[in-house]
């Protein structure tokens, strides 16, 4: 292949220092190979000059600096060519100048940029290995080798979104802990060692923490009491957002992270499971005017980030800056990353962290119709790709069930999160708010369907479920600072944290069920904290964002010391997989509109046909009609759901089920010893008109 590129390649038509070198094309941006040569291209609207800057690996002082010839700008694009580079050995930056009377400007041609579209980033390659400061260019970009992976027949997956069950998890904290017994914890290359245990309980999307490059050193600092760096763990702050995160891969340099990568996304995907990238968009690592110089600070301020009148950075990402997601170049810049991630790792989907900056216009303003959203919904590459936006910002722009959707968007449902827990709890006013919830909440989505809530009790933001019935106060000491939310909407059970009282911890056990119950037979998509099924807790910390401890990491020790809520996990999993009348794609409606035999939903109290929806209720129960499964399409069972979140038993007067039908108990989480069932294995219930359910359960019956 060198060969040939050299015998095709373009004669040069300008030396510096002994390199040869022609004018560039100015896409596409970042560093491509081209016969004979390397082409790089960087765009900055305002900049006056530019050099590419070229080292030799890990070297600190740059081998050569090639000033761009002026004649080589086309627009406000800077290209080059550059001929016969060891390209698998080199690194490359940027200097550029612009006008310094203008505070919005920020060139600093001291400094050695990263390339904003660059594929490959070094500087960090071994996770938490201490950075050499001295260095003048910390985050290094690379050039990426001819892509040779083999994807085969590999596609993205387009699962039916109804049909999935989310597994959110950290890459490094899936497998790093001693218990995991992988051979290169905390890696990509683990997360397949521990495939067969995502398959075995049952969930068929994962999503990934940020994997974008990021730097862990950033803000470090050591706990005195412990000896512990605290880092930047979850990584919500990104340097490169083309790059995979080095540290993350077994097999970092000459691109082996790439291709790690990829590896791990196509076993995945043979294994029926989706990828789902956690993505940053609303803020980078640069920080405020105090920050540092990494990239687009340096590359094109007034372009990348939306700034006061007076140049200074609008915060509403309550991290120092703002993306300006919505200048025309930035919006490419995102589409071309976006499209990058499908077409190149074959990632199924996206959740967007504080998505509603990307609603705002170029001055800080919210718009009404946003055009970066307006062209990720209809963009053609990104067609068939979830899209799920945090509906909030840092800054009191609250989008919840009116984010802009275009027939495409989907969000973190908060508020289905905090009436689940104060149900969960046992709060009083709570039942009519969990009968919206459950049904996917078009008190919310009106016109969208079921299918624009994500639904989710816990997430890596907050308490684990465990810690939601252990801990009525945050401790997040270990963070050495005061961070974390004081709401939880959490209850300790009857004591604060660990204990050894029997009883307190048979009913935390079962309210994590109750949990999980709730969760997997909602209507709209469901969302597991990893760990959760487990019992992991965090010790009471409910924002670990610093981390990279065992208070993170999943103890697989857990898996056998807590086998019933895994078992319950792994049944209510795929329960709901079974039973299509559990993932319809619309609202259920209150009536027999198809003359089946029974209204599509009809809920009910301690007396069928009677929900109690008073202030003092604490029980709720509801029935769907499996001949309504999918809109009539599927046919399914009948399924009964009753919620006893009272500190008293409560008795309740079952419906009968259509059609001669007898109902069968799936799970009852008031019955220790038998708390749930394999689906298609239910025992038949032995008294049909009345069920007796224990203070603080859920019990599921079927219908056949």
């Amino acid at each position: 292949m060198e060969q040939l590129n050299s015998t095709l390649a373009l004669p040069a038509t300008h030396t510096h220092e002994g390199f040869r070198l022609r004018p560039g094309n100015p896409l596409p941006f970042g560093a491509s190979l081209v016969p004979g040569g390397v082409n790089f291209s960087i765009y900055s609207y305002h900049a006056t000059r530019c050099a590419l800057v070229l080292f030799r690996k890990g070297e600190t002082e740059p081998m050569v600096e090639i000033p761009i010839p002026d004649e080589f700008r086309i627009g406000s694009v800077f290209p080059i060519i550059m001929f016969d580079l060891d390209y698998k050995n080199m690194e490359y930056g940027f200097r550029l100048w612009g006008p310094d009377d203008n505070p919005a400007h920020r060139f600093n041609p001291d400094v050695v940029l990263l390339d904003p579209y660059a594929r490959i980033v070094g500087g960090r390659d071994i996770w938490g290995e201490a950075p050499n400061y001295d260095n003048i260019y910390q985050h290094r970009a690379r050039i990426l080798p001819p892509d040779a992976f083999d994807w085969g027949l590999d596609r993205p997956l387009e699962t039916p979104i109804e049909d999935i069950v989310i597994y959110e998890m950290h890459v490094r904290g899936f497998t790093n802990h001693p218990s995991s017994g992988v051979q290169h914890p905390g890696t990509y290359q683990a997360i397949i060692e521990k495939i067969p245990y995502l398959k075995e309980l049952g969930v068929n999307a994962v999503e990934l923490m940020p994997i974008f490059e990021f730097d862990e050193f950033e803000n470090s600092r050591i706990n005195p009491e412990t000896g512990e760096r605290l880092l930047n763990y979850w990584g919500y702050s990104p340097v490169a957002f083309f790059a995979p995160k080095i540290g993350y891969a077994a097999s970092a340099g000459q691109g082996g992270e790439v291709n790690e990568l990829k590896t791990l996304i196509k076993t995945l995907h043979e294994n029926g499971i989706e990828v789902i990238l956690d993505v940053v968009f609303n803020h980078t690592a640069e920080g405020n005017e105090k920050g540092p110089w990494i990239s687009f600070k340096g590359v094109d301020n007034e372009t990348y980030y939306i700034l006061t009148p007076e140049g200074y950075y609008y915060n509403f990402s309550g991290t120092g800056n703002t993306f300006n997601c919505n200048h025309p170049t930035v919006r490419s810049f995102i589409i071309d990353c976006l499209r990058y991630w499908v077409a190149e790792y074959h990632v199924d989907g996206f959740r967007f962290d504080l998505a509603s900056i990307m609603t705002r216009d170029v001055d800080g303003t919210p718009l009404p119709d946003p055009p970066v959203l307006r062209m990720m919904a209809f963009d053609p590459v990104l067609g068939k790709t979830k899209l799920i936006a945090e509906p909030w910002d840092a800054d009191g722009l609250y989008h919840l069930g009116s984010f802009p959707a275009y027939g495409r968007w989907a969000e973190w449902n908060g508020k289905y999160r905090d009436t689940v827990r104060q149900f969960l709890r046992g709060d009083a006013g709570q039942a009519e708010a969990m009968a919206q919830a459950i049904q996917g909440s078009p008190d919310l989505y009106p016109g969208r369907g079921p299918i624009a809530t994500i639904n989710f009790v816990t997430a890596h933001d907050g308490f684990t479920l465990m810690d939601l019935v252990s801990y009525n106060v945050k401790c997040n000491d270990a963070n050495l600072e005061e961070s974390g939310p004081d709401e939880n909407y959490s209850w300790n059970s009857g004591a604060e944290g660990p204990t050894d009282d029997p009883a307190i911890n048979a009913l935390r056990r079962r309210r994590i069920k109750n949990a999980l119950a709730i969760l997997l037979t909602s209507q709209g998509v469901p969302m597991v904290l990893m760990g959760d099924e487990i019992g992991r807790s965090q010790q009471g910390n409910n924002n670990t964002y610093c981390q990279d401890t065992e208070i993170s990491w999943m103890n697989w020790e857990l898996k056998e010391q807590n086998a019933d809520l895994f078992q319950f996990a792994q049944a209510c999993i795929a329960f709901r997989l079974a039973h299509p009348v559990l993932r319809n794609g619309h609202f259920p409606r209150h009536d027999d509109y198809r003359k089946l035999g029974c209204p599509e939903i009809t809920f009910h109290g301690p007396k069928a046909g009677k929900p109690d929806f008073s202030n003092e209720s604490r029980v709720l129960a509801f029935m769907l009609c499996g001949r309504y499964a999918k809109g009539g399409l599927a046919e399914d069972d009948d399924i009964y759901i009753a919620t006893n979140m009272h500190w008293e038993d409560c008795i309740f007067e079952l419906p009968k089920p259509p059609g001669g039908k007898r109902w069968h108990i799936f799970a009852n989480t008031g019955d220790e010893q038998h708390s749930v069932q394999p689906p298609g294995s239910e025992v038949l219930l032995p008294d049909q008109t009345k069920l007796s359910l224990r203070s603080y359960s859920v019990a599921i019956l079927v219908g056949k």
